[in-house]
């Protein structure tokens, strides 16, 4: 079990916190603060970070889809370049957070495209230092080195990983996400969810830590997030706000060998149809594990009884069951976990596939084992 795990972003946690702004970010930086469609605007969010950042120069810059743009991060990268920026602040979801630090990424590289520099890695990269202000969990973006960037004129969603991109500081204040709408709620903890299971699900280690960890998440994200939906308090969206982030900070993933194949699919469906992003998670994740389950039936055994207290020896009906009880989790979400709970998207399994290929992401799973045809027969099994 080798690894390293160095995370070097401060995470203030708690209400009232960004006001911590003044001291987080140095006097004389010339800040460009990136945000989404609005919202942090109608709740008070927006005029908060404005008033805490005081008299340093400030550059407003919104828009950020759901599914981050490159055209529309390129824009940014004009207006900040323009405005001579040395500090991007990202305030919102993690769609605006994977922007922000793509975002700091390029604004200092000439290269004509970043993104192919981005996708080959055979160019220098220097970000500017950025930072993070969270309004919806889900992603932990906020606190890892990943960016997930869609670029509609090539047909692709691919994820960056820029270590020195990561966010400098991210501020955590929960009350942030009174606003949020339900679907907004579901699929952030849906996402979450995932995120702590394509690390966990994959092979049996000497990750005691590890694996304890993904099971306390798993647990606390099962309780709270019915909660979340139906009778959110305080106390609630604290928990969800800290394991969503702790999700995907790197601790649970230090030194295990994951898989991911349900992240790479997704993100081929929402560049093909649209979907939320936690949405095509719920729909393909039960089937792939099924049909995986012979290869990870030790873990899922093991999810199933720590994690959702089944009882039984028999290691391959509790590892079915386990799936049975995350897929029926999904759905008290409100997320889809089959191809005819959107009656509205015309899917063709052949499209997905070729996205993959394109995007050179096959073979996919923790073993590389995962191939085309795998993927079709998932997804035959999701019809």
């Amino acid at each position: 079990m080798n690894f390293e795990l160095q995370n070097t972003t401060r995470i203030v946690f708690g209400r009232n916190r960004i006001a911590d702004l003044d001291r987080l970010v140095g006097p004389d930086e010339r800040v460009l603060l990136l945000f989404g469609g609005g919202s942090i605007k109608a709740n008070g969010v927006y005029d908060q970070v404005v008033r805490s950042l005081g008299q340093r120069r400030v550059v407003v810059f919104g828009g950020i889809e759901p599914n981050p743009e490159y055209d529309t991060i390129m824009e940014a990268r004009r207006v900040a370049r323009e405005a001579g920026t040395t500090f991007v602040l990202g305030v919102g979801g993690g769609s605006v957070i994977d922007a922000a630090k793509f975002l700091a990424a390029v604004i200092r590289t000439d290269h004509q495209d970043p993104w192919d520099l981005l996708v080959s890695g055979g160019g220098a990269i220097d970000p500017l230092p950025n930072g993070a202000i969270l309004t919806l969990p889900a992603t932990g973006s906020e606190s890892n080195p990943v960016s997930v960037i869609s670029r509609k004129s090539r047909g692709l969603k691919l994820p960056f990983a820029i270590e020195a991109a990561r966010p400098a500081f991210a501020i955590l204040d929960s009350s942030t996400m009174a606003s949020l709408s339900r679907r907004q709620l579901e699929n952030g903890v849906t996402d979450a969810v995932t995120h702590v299971l394509e690390q966990y699900l994959t092979d049996d280690a000497n990750l005691a830590v590890q694996y304890g960890y993904s099971e306390v998440l798993l647990s606390a994200l099962f309780e709270a997030g019915p909660l979340l939906i139906n009778e959110p308090t305080d106390d609630v969206r604290d928990t969800v706000m800290w394991a969503a982030n702790q999700a995907l900070n790197g601790l649970i993933g230090a030194g295990v060998l994951q898989d991911w194949s349900t992240h790479m699919i997704g993100h081929a469906i929402t560049a093909l149809y649209g979907i939320d992003h936690a949405r095509t998670l719920s729909l393909v994740m039960p089937h792939l594990l099924r049909n995986r389950v012979d290869a990870k039936r030790r873990l899922l055994a093991r999810f199933g009884r720590r994690v959702w207290k089944l009882d039984g020896a028999d290691d391959h009906a509790v590892a079915m069951e386990a799936i049975d009880r995350l897929e029926s989790f999904f759905v008290l979400m409100g997320c889809p976990v089959r191809m005819r709970d959107l009656p509205s998207v015309h899917f063709d399994i052949d499209d997905i596939v070729d996205h993959l290929e394109r995007a050179r992401q096959l073979p996919l799973g923790e073993h590389k084992n995962l191939h085309a045809d795998d993927i079709r027969r998932i997804m035959l099994a999701a019809a």
